[in-house]
């Protein structure tokens, strides 16, 4: 079952990626307290995720922080390592890279993608959420193949 506005984030494990090397957090305490922008992407490295999305949130961090954002974070399916050298390509220390390397988050939320297809396994859909001390506050799903709610243009608007 997909999750909804208003429900409470799962409590499972993810990979903070940083400077010092990467940090096992739990959904649970990581999002504790705070008000955090959340986007997850198909993939590292791939077109639309790396030409628009990542780059959006870069773009707009301080927006998003001016209008109450604690932090912004993306997530993907990938391991800590290819989400790192993704944030040293493409990001900026203002975007928290979550890995979730065995899709435990993207499965927990009811957001998987099935793109075995194309040769690139299981993912997670690409959306964004705003969480709110544990809470899913704002829920923004696309369209199979879109590029409009889950960009950080979207989500200025909506908070």
């Amino acid at each position: 079952m997909t999750i909804a506005k208003g429900d409470a984030l799962p409590d499972v494990k993810l990979t903070k990626v940083g400077p010092d090397g990467n940090e096992p957090v739990q959904t649970g305490d990581y999002f504790k307290g705070r008000k955090v922008a959340v986007f997850s992407v198909p993939g590292a490295f791939t077109p639309t995720c790396s030409a628009k999305h990542l780059p959006g949130y870069v773009a707009k961090a301080a927006e998003l922080k001016a209008k109450g954002i604690d932090e912004i974070a993306c997530t993907a399916v990938n391991d800590p390592f290819v989400m790192g050298a993704w944030a040293t390509r493409d990001g900026d220390p203002a975007v928290t890279m979550l890995a979730d390397g065995n899709g435990d988050f993207a499965k927990a939320v009811g957001l998987e993608l099935d793109l075995t297809g194309g040769g690139l396994g299981h993912r997670g859909q690409r959306f964004s959420m705003v969480i709110n001390d544990g809470v899913v506050e704002e829920l923004n799903i696309e369209a199979p193949g879109e590029f409009k709610v889950s960009a950080a243009e979207y989500m200025l608007d909506q908070i």
